[in-house]
Order: structure tokens, then C-alpha cells, then sequence
């Protein structure tokens, strides 16, 4: 076989602009690992991609930003064999060259995790867990993981609140945080009081409607503030989000749900309340490299780390699963399976 099946972009607008073509299979050189799509979560930075927010892509681009699956070949590695499992995330996927939206990928070994389950377990979905919980994990994972650890420095006793805790990226952060053990107690905001059973089964401790506007009702549950902030809304909430912090706290802006990038303006002396810090998390491959993904695909595997998946879908729907992105629609991670 030497075509596979991609979703190829040929221009950036609406969802109907990623078609489904037979394409060539990418020949991998010397430090890279062509892997065999088995299944890859979307994200709305694709979606941003699509809409032409993303500068410098050149045309025709394969999307997808993460892939997991199987090595098909790896030239002059030692340490990747045909057939291992493997996930990978970011470095230039889908925007400086092609990405997951297709049956197969190549990319640079150094942003290759090797993870020690097996592909006929991820067959047979052993413990629950095949290959479309797999495709939702490692974007998520290491953002989650990444924003709680490396930018909000999380630790015994703080008490942070989840902004946009339904997102994918919000479940999986209190889940791995609750799975630390370390006694943070978590709130988490959604739009819907119907969604708040979700939040708590998933591990939140509070759970607060969000209008745009919620610091005086944090503060009338926790009077001093919230010590962490992981913000997935984006620009539209942050400044209420500071006022929720108390002075020491730290607020990391991760996600932009929100669908605003910026400040028409910004003075950091009028957003920025005095003695509470902002930062952000974006996530790098260097970051991916060291998320202890196949601990947590372990924990997953044994039920205590709980995945959102909101729909699994083929190559052939991926105008609509863009426009269930577009809409907020997916109540969970949406997860190509090939």
C-alpha cells in the first residue's frame, strides 16, 4: 500500500473545507518514526487553523495536532520497534507539516512517547480503555498536567477553581489533581446546573454557574479567594478571574474556549489585582516529553483516571465534527478512529 486516507485543508474557512483524499504515505527519514494512525483527539486549535488564525501554514495541510497508534517504521532507532505503541503531540503537527487527521504520520522521535500498552489490549478495549480513549489522552493529558505542575506549581492543600470545568482539558485537571492526592479541594464553573453532576462525579468539590461574573460567589464559598486559577475560558473571563485569587495566588491562562484571543487593550496595572501573578501555559514538545503520560495511561487503565470522550468519529465526518467544536457542542473530546 502506498496511498492512505487524510482529511487534507486547501484552504483556510468553514468546516466543508476539509476533504477526505487519497494521498501518498509520508516516507520517514533518519530520526523520525512514521506511525500508523489508530486515533487522534481534535482540538480547537485546529479549529482556530482552519478558520486561518494560524500564520506562516502552507497548502495543502493535513490538521491534527496529536496522534496515537502504532510505529510503522522508525529508520536507525534503537529505541522505537515496529509495532510499539506510541503517542505524540505538537512540534509543528499539522501546521509546519502534516498531522493526525490522517492513517498515517511521520514526525521527529524526540516528541515520540513510547508507552508500555499493548495494541491488542487497546484492540480488545482491556479494563474499558481502547483506542479512542487513548487518541482523547495526550493533548489533554499534558495540558492538563502541564498547566497544574509547571505554571500553577501546585501543591498540598491549595484550593483552585477550574474555569471552564467541562471543557476536556477542565475534567482532565481535576481528575489528575485529585489523583495527586494532596488534598486540593476543586471548584469548578460551568454554564448549566445540569452539568454539575458530571463535575462532581469527576472529582469537583464545588461547583459554581458561571455568567462572566463569578468572584462574589467564589468568595461567598471561599471567603479569602482561591489560592490557583486555571483559566479555559480565556480573555472573555480573566479579569474576573483575578478578582477570585487571593493576594500570593497565581492565575495560568491556558485555554481560550471563550473564542477571544486578546485585549483590545491592555494595562496590566488596571487587569492585574496588586500581589496576585498571571501566567500562562502553552505547551511545547519539551513539555509533552516530560508529562508521565504512560503513568497516567496506567492510572487510566486501572479506573481511576476518567477520560471525557464526547464522540468518536471516522475521517469522513470531520466537517462535522469542526462544526460540533464550533458549536460547544461535544460534551467531551471529539476523537478521530481509523
Amino acid at each position: 500500500m502506498t496511498t492512505m486516507r487524510a482529511v487534507v485543508m486547501h484552504e483556510p474557512g468553514a468546516p466543508s473545507v476539509l476533504k477526505l483524499e487519497n494521498i501518498p504515505i509520508p516516507t520517514p527519514k533518519d530520526g523520525q518514526v512514521l506511525i500508523r494512525v489508530r486515533a487522534s483527539g481534535l482540538n480547537r486549535s485546529e479549529l482556530f487553523t482552519r478558520q486561518g488564525h494560524s500564520p506562516g501554514i502552507e497548502f495543502p495541510r493535513v490538521l491534527g495536532i496529536e496522534a496515537c497508534g502504532t510505529v510503522a517504521s522508525a529508520p536507525g532507532s534503537s529505541e522505537f520497534q515496529e509495532g510499539n505503541v506510541v503517542a505524540t503531540v505538537m512540534g509543528g503537527m499539522g501546521r509546519q507539516f502534516d498531522g493526525g487527521y490522517a492513517e498515517y504520520t511521520v514526525v521527529p522521535a524526540s516528541q515520540v512517547q513510547k508507552l508500555t500498552i499493548s495494541a491488542s489490549d487497546l484492540d480488545s478495549k482491556k479494563n474499558g480503555v481502547g483506542w479512542e480513549m487513548l487518541g482523547a489522552a495526550p493533548e489533554m493529558l499534558q495540558t492538563a498536567y502541564g498547566s497544574l505542575v509547571k505554571s500553577l506549581r501546585i501543591k498540598q492543600g491549595d484550593r483552585l477553581l477550574v474555569r471552564g470545568g467541562t471543557t476536556s482539558v477542565g475534567l482532565a485537571a481535576t481528575a489528575i489533581v485529585k489523583g495527586m492526592e494532596i488534598g486540593v479541594q476543586v471548584m469548578s464553573s460551568t454554564r448549566s446546573l445540569s452539568r454539575e453532576a458530571m463535575l462532581k462525579d469527576g472529582g469537583a468539590d464545588e461547583v459554581i454557574v458561571d455568567d462572566g461574573n463569578i468572584a462574589k460567589e467564589v468568595r461567598k464559598i471561599w471567603p479569602e479567594g482561591v489560592d490557583k486559577v486555571l483559566e479555559l475560558v480565556g480573555v472573555t473571563t480573566l479579569d474576573d478571574s483575578l478578582k477570585c485569587t487571593k493576594e500570593g495566588g497565581v492565575v495560568c491562562m491556558t485555554g481560550i474556549v471563550g473564542n477571544k484571543w486578546s485585549y483590545l487593550e491592555y494595562n496590566p496595572m488596571e487587569h492585574i489585582p496588586s500581589g496576585v501573578y498571571l501566567t500562562v501555559y502553552s505547551g511545547e514538545p519539551d513539555d509533552f516529553m516530560k508529562t508521565p503520560l504512560n503513568e497516567l495511561v496506567v492510572q487510566m487503565m486501572e479506573g481511576k483516571l476518567k477520560i471525557p470522550i464526547g464522540k468518536v468519529v471516522g475521517l469522513e465526518e470531520a466537517a462535522e465534527a469542526h462544526t460540533l467544536m464550533e458549536e460547544n457542542n461535544a460534551g467531551g473530546k471529539v476523537v478521530f478512529v481509523m
